[in-house]
């Protein structure tokens, strides 16, 4: 069951991230505990918001787009927005910003200080339609626990 996959992912996270208050550092190991847990996937990571763009922050995959506008592509509108987008088919989302041709869906969730955002995770995946309304759920869960090491 998936619900129970996360919560033992978010036991996990929590645990690797108690007591770190380095944002490039949790990110990194945040980022490469979800590659190495969750199947399916060729990109994992963090852009970090700078006034008006994304910039790349710590990841796991192949070399990727530095920097992403506010508003362009799916991670640009996660951050403008302030709202997680999954993405089914990356190749019908208007504005679309390919970093990598082998990716065909994705999810991006904002990541937030208070209310701010003040990063994106993005997710992902060679295969169509990878993430469902469960993984939006649980990787949602996971965020929160991020912000909840990093900004309590």
């Amino acid at each position: 069951m998936k619900a129970d996959f996360y919560d033992t992912l978010d036991r996990q996270a929590s645990a690797l991230l108690a007591g770190e208050d380095d944002v490039i550092a949790a990110m990194a190991n945040f980022s490469a505990l979800l590659n190495e847990s969750l199947e399916d996937l060729n990109w994992v990571g963090f852009y970090i918001k700078r006034e008006d763009q994304l910039v790349l922050g710590p990841f796991q995959g192949k070399v990727a787009c530095t920097r992403i506008q506010l508003g362009k592509g799916v991670c640009g509108n996660a951050a403008a927005q302030n709202i997680t987008l999954r993405v089914a088919d990356v190749h019908q989302f208007e504005g679309h910003i390919a970093c990598d041709s082998a990716s065909n869906s994705e999810i991006v969730i904002p990541v937030r200080r208070g209310n701010e955002v003040i990063a994106v995770l993005d997710i992902d995946s060679p295969s169509f339609d990878r993430f469902d309304s469960e993984d939006q759920l649980g990787l949602e869960k996971l965020v929160k626990s991020l912000e909840s090491c990093l900004f309590a």
